[in-house]
């Protein structure tokens, strides 16, 4: 019998990644250009600002709340929204809720997945 080509991850077998302060990264599914995994970040968290290099970023809110800052402003998104973070795009991320967040993330890009930074210019 021939193996599927269907490759499954269990919570257990994602792998820490990519660190920023105040960002829990786990690494899932890495194939080629595309990067997937999940990110958690406690109640009323602000991370440190970061990019992600050559990589676009598309981010589904799990649970909790997702605020994204950029020098242009303040994205907040909730549980069931999609954001889209170009690449390049400094920013840090936050939690405004009273709840924990988790986001499930996947990017398309090459080089360096995170590069943390002092802020935006």
């Amino acid at each position: 019998m021939a193996q599927s080509p269907v490759r499954r991850v269990t919570p257990a077998e994602r792998t820490p990644a990519d660190p920023t302060p105040g960002i829990e990264r786990a690494a899932a599914i890495v194939h080629g250009d595309l990067w997937s995994g999940t990110a958690k970040t406690g109640p009323g968290v602000v991370s440190g600002w970061h990019h992600h290099g050559e990589y676009d970023s598309i981010i589904y809110v799990v649970e909790g709340a997702f605020d994204v800052e950029t020098a242009d402003g303040l994205t907040r998104a909730e549980v069931g929204d999609f954001v889209h973070i170009p690449a390049h795009t400094v920013h840090r991320e936050g939690n405004s809720s009273s709840d924990p967040a988790e986001v499930v993330l996947v990017r398309r890009g090459t080089g360096p997945v995170v590069i943390n930074v002092d802020g935006p210019r």
